[in-house]
């Protein structure tokens, strides 16, 4: 079965394919014969045709990869494709952040549902922003505070002592900060998220288990693939391997094994075929990745597994239903 599969993501020129987990991906897909189209979701387009899907087009041209760094891809010219006629499973695969644009664009892509598989369902991504809804699982969550007012965090930094304060649409590690127990610059520090990010913002205590590492664990239709530990750098407290920690080869604790289990269902009900959760300490659930997931690469470099392999089992039967 050749499937024609076109992936929404950023530009193929900025990829780094020593550990893109898109880039493993397309790979996996061009390994089975499926021909693959790429476009950027700024081209995505709804245009009204009588319908309720609507016709929706995407600039996308065909493009095949190789594992040569610098010259990882080749592509064709870019054209109009229609994305319920030409195309038969797209990968929505551009970074976040997780605004306004990812969601309309999620909203639109919604609209090929029983005409074109979106892989992870666009409307379930919607509805499970990374920091919310790991809240359906607070029973394997650390204490944590959703708010925008100083007088709460304030509350709960003298309850739990030293904190993380982050973005609540936040990726990749960035802009996450750790607030002592004195609680100097905390003031400060919510002037400045406040004045940036109109949301309420995510205050935690800060583990220091992340000292260990920080797990991600791969889900491929609800079902553990493999994970890996990420530890923080020299001089760092995250452990993001884009900020600069490092990962080792890793297994599941009986808890987290208790986390997968709980959630399983639900992630394959939802059709997340692809969700990578953090874990520290091996109990504390801080995150569910529904976006564009990552880790793949690495959890099959120290595995010896095939993740993407994997995931393009999960999309063919679910394509075939």
């Amino acid at each position: 079965m050749s499937l024609r599969v076109a992936v929404q993501m950023d530009p193929m020129e900025s990829i780094k394919i020593a550990g893109d987990s898109s880039f493993a991906l397309m790979e996996a897909a061009q390994a089975r014969g499926h021909s693959l189209f790429h476009y950027d979701v700024h081209t995505l387009a709804w245009e009204s045709d009588g319908s309720a899907r609507g016709k929706i087009t995407a600039h996308g041209a065909p493009v095949t990869v190789q594992r040569v760094e610098g010259d990882h891809f080749t592509i064709g010219e870019r054209r109009p494709i229609d994305l319920a006629r030409d195309i038969d499973v797209v990968l929505m695969r551009q970074d976040p952040p997780f605004d306004l644009g990812y969601i309309s664009a999620a909203f639109i892509l919604d609209r090929l549902h029983g005409e074109t598989l979106v892989v992870n369902d666009p409307r379930e991504v919607v509805n499970a922003p990374e920091k919310m809804f790991v809240l359906d699982y607070a029973q394997f969550m650390p204490p944590t505070l959703i708010a925008r007012t100083i007088d709460e965090v304030r509350d709960f930094q003298a309850r739990h002592g030293a904190v993380v304060v982050k973005p609540l649409h936040g990726n990749g590690g960035k802009a996450i900060f750790r607030i002592g127990e004195d609680g100097t610059n905390l003031s400060a520090l919510f002037e400045v998220f406040n004045q940036t990010w109109p949301e309420p913002h995510m205050v935690q205590p800060f583990l220091p288990e992340v000292a260990q590492g920080d797990k991600r664990i791969v889900l491929v239709d609800g079902e553990f693939a493999g994970a890996i530990n990420r530890k923080p750098g020299e001089g760092e407290f995250r452990s993001n391997l884009a900020q600069g920690g490092y990962a080792e080869a890793a297994g599941l604790t009986p808890r987290e094994e208790e986390i997968c289990a709980a959630m399983a269902p639900e992630l394959k009900r939802r059709g997340l075929v692809f969700v990578g959760i953090d874990v520290i300490g091996g109990k504390w659930l801080t995150e569910i990745n529904v976006t564009s997931p990552t880790g793949i690469v690495a959890v099959d470099r120290f595995n010896g597994t095939d993740t993407a392999g994997l995931i393009w089992d999960a999309i063919e039967r679910r394509h075939e239903v």
